[in-house]
């Protein structure tokens, strides 16, 4: 079994969770600078072993995983310092905010041999896995388009004052869950063009980036996707629609994969639809805590999958490589929005000598 120490015990509360209920990894040591939020994780978990200092986790030798839940400006930084300790790295999404430090980590897992896996919880949700599981198998013949969406009534958000400052932007936060499902089907996206706007409500509050923004993709082989994201306004009832969901559209089917709602429908290549809904048992192991917050079933189905590619040697996909393609893309977003024209991403990775 697996070692993991976890830094960041905000959103690294679901990882505490996933990895104490998980047969495939041990949970040795928690950690955050926060020495308050240690001690209210120890006693929510009874689970002792808390640190202040990362150094000590890294210089843990019964430590074989480090998992990094700390602000995006920190993730390059710590992935660094975990891989020159000789540690395999879990590291939440976004995996950075800074190209400029990519290379110098491709670097090091080429030097070190550790992987590195970016914890694109959404893909391990059981909607998107039975998707992927039926596209694969062929059950809507081969793709055709990608559309994916995150909407959300955020409001309460901008009472936060950080989310009011020029740093934060929805692109990051909200739109890298739908442009991850993108990627992971049309892996090869060559251009996007996009227009985005702040809208009254954010205006009011003084959001300074979108918050209301749609994008078109288009794939090295000319297949198009589309992707949209507005988060400062009332949604549908969640019978009627879903905060986010993936839809593939093939030669001879359709699915489309909703999100937080554990619901999943297809019409697959006999013509046969099919709604799928998952009971009580499903939705108390993804969603742990009050409400729906902190979805701790899907940290665990990535740890394991984590584990067993160090375990067999395999390659754990989003990997650092693919996770530096998907920033690329969200900064090639972001300069779409800011100059309304369309934006190639090999312009972005050049700029950076990737």
């Amino acid at each position: 079994m697996l070692s993991i120490g976890i830094l960041g015990l905000g959103e690294g509360r679901s990882t505490m969770s996933a990895a104490l209920n998980s047969s495939k990894v041990k949970l040795k040591t928690i950690c955050d600078m926060n020495e308050d939020l240690c001690k209210h994780r120890s006693k929510e978990f009874q689970f002792f072993n808390y640190t202040t200092r990362y150094e000590d986790m890294l210089n843990d030798p019964e430590i074989d995983i480090i998992a990094i839940y700390t602000p995006d400006k920190l993730h390059a930084e710590h992935i660094k310092q975990a891989l020159l300790a000789n540690k395999h790295v879990v590291c939440t999404k976004p995996l950075m905010d800074d190209l400029s430090k990519a290379k110098e980590l491709l670097e090091l897992v080429e030097k070190t041999g550790k992987k590195l896996f970016v914890g694109q919880s959404s893909r391990f949700f059981e909607p998107a896995k039975r998707q992927r599981k039926d596209f694969e198998a062929g059950l809507i013949g081969d793709l055709i388009t990608v559309e994916s969406h995150y909407h959300a009534d955020h409001r309460w958000f901008l009472e936060k004052p950080w989310a009011l400052e020029s740093s934060f932007k929805w692109l990051y936060g909200g739109l890298s869950h739908p442009v991850d499902f993108i990627r992971w089907y049309l892996p090869e996206i060559e251009e996007v063009m996009g227009y985005g706007m702040i809208s009254s409500n954010g205006k009011t509050a003084g959001l300074k980036n979108e918050d209301t923004m749609h994008f078109i993709f288009r794939a090295a082989d000319g297949r198009i996707a589309r992707v949209s994201g507005a988060y400062t306004g009332p949604i549908q009832p969640a019978q009627r629609d879903s905060g986010m969901s993936v839809i593939l559209r093939g030669t001879e089917g359709a699915s489309q994969a909703d999100y937080h709602e554990l619901r999943y429908a297809i019409t697959d290549k006999t013509g046969e639809e099919k709604v799928v809904h998952w009971g009580d048992k499903t939705i108390k192991y993804y969603f742990r805590f009050e409400g729906q917050s902190h979805h701790a079933g899907e940290y665990q189905n990535y740890l394991e999958y984590f584990a067993d590619s160090i375990t067999n040697n395999t390659v754990a996909y989003p990997d650092l490589k693919e996770g530096i393609g998907t920033i690329a893309l969200l900064q090639a977003m972001d300069r779409s929005l800011k100059t309304g024209m369309p934006v190639k991403v090999s312009d972005i990775l050049q700029s950076f000598g990737l």
